[in-house]
């Protein structure tokens, strides 16, 4: 079949209308030159800025290298006073999860499942893990033992522990306070790890967790080195049971002393005003009791009590802007001998005896038995109270 003839301007026509379309075409798909500058302004910035900076970084090297080094002798002291808060707040942690895991259990442990017992007061005697035989001295003498313990609890509400926390020497002394414990039962485990200067620690973790632990009219805290006549020391709590806020001890006062290396040292003496001055008045910290509401204060705001390098001085500055009863009683620092013997002799027994020179009662363990005979109240006294 012969293909049909096309004319010349048949041709021209489909020439034209083919251009015309194309030409439409790439008008529709062709990028807007402004698309072009947008594209490519971001780069040159990105790039003024990426030099700006490094012209920045250049200019920002710091020149004085003492300013340098005092803002980073501040920054490692802010992050020492954070890790003491932490670890404090750790410890605090520790033995609240003690606690409430006793009671969880339904197990003694070192805690007794007793939450919200009511007592009449705790009593809790700060030992460490050399002082075995501290603890043996008071066991065999003014401290009750055994049934004796259980028994003065049930009956009068009288709570008597030894207050201890954990060894940073591994578990062996951790073992050996249990099976100490598991003898006598008369312990109290706290979460902080036991050191001297941990005092003001331990003493804010015993009254929160007393607090957890026993509904006390009052908690006291006395060292394992005192002698304590319970009666008396039951009896002169009972006389104060309808005040409010009362905070009882031997009130005293003494120089905060600056300088390092003396026992005692108070590294923020200069919170204190003028050097040679004084500390405000506080309980010494051989023994003191307070009520149930200031040690309900400490255990709800433990968090933000600061901590001074002696723990009378912490709790007394942790009461000192309360509204508190302050009751200086002399009865709770008599000497030994002198003065605890001659006042048995005529029937005012004294609360507490020691020797000032040695904070406690001078080589205690020793002693003990004969402070006991002759300051002591007798055996009866504690049983004989009626509250």
């Amino acid at each position: 079949m012969r293909g049909r003839w096309v004319s010349g301007k048949v041709i021209v026509a489909l020439c034209i209308t083919s251009f015309l379309a194309g030409s439409l075409f790439s008008s529709q798909t062709r990028p807007n030159p402004s698309d072009y500058v947008h594209h490519l302004i971001p780069r040159k910035l990105e790039k003024l800025d990426a030099t700006h900076d490094k012209r920045k970084l250049v200019e920002q090297v710091p020149g004085d290298i003492m300013g340098e080094v005092i803002r980073t002798h501040e920054a490692i002291q802010s992050i020492e006073r954070s890790i003491s808060t932490m670890e404090a707040e750790v410890a605090e942690l520790r033995t609240v999860k003690m606690v409430n895991y006793g009671a969880a259990e339904g197990k003694r442990a070192s805690n007794e499942s007793l939450v919200g017992k009511k007592a009449f007061v705790v009593i809790g005697i700060n030992t460490g893990f050399g002082s075995r035989k501290r603890r043996d001295s008071l066991r065999e003498t003014w401290m009750l033992k055994g049934e004796q313990l259980r028994k003065v609890e049930k009956e009068k509400g009288v709570v008597i522990r030894f207050v201890i926390g954990k060894s940073r020497g591994g578990v062996v002394l951790d073992r050996q306070i249990d099976a100490e414990d598991a003898q006598h039962r008369d312990f109290l485990r706290l979460g902080h790890f036991e050191a001297y200067n941990q005092l003001s620690t331990k003493t804010r973790l015993f009254f929160s967790t007393a607090v957890a632990i026993w509904d006390a009219d009052f908690y006291v805290k006395v060292d394992d080195d005192i002698h304590v006549n319970l009666g008396a020391l039951v009896s002169m709590l009972a006389k104060h049971r309808s005040k409010p806020r009362v905070y009882i001890g031997c009130m005293k006062s003494g120089p905060v002393l600056s300088r390092k290396g003396v026992k005692y040292h108070e590294p923020e003496y200069w919170k204190f005003g003028e050097e040679g001055n004084e500390y405000f008045r506080h309980a010494t910290g051989q023994i003191y009791a307070i009520s149930k509401d200031l040690a309900a204060y400490i255990s709800i705001n433990s968090a933000i009590l600061h901590r001074y390098a002696n723990e009378d001085v912490s709790l007394g500055a942790w009461l000192i802007g309360l509204e508190v009863q302050h009751v200086d009683d002399n009865s709770m620092c008599c000497g030994t001998f002198s003065d605890c013997e001659f006042k048995s002799r005529v029937g005012d027994f004294c609360v507490a005896s020691f020797d000032w020179n040695c904070s406690g009662v001078c080589k205690s363990v020793e002693r003990m038995t004969k402070v006991h005979s002759a300051c002591g109240e007798g055996d009866d006294a504690i049983w004989n109270l009626h509250l």
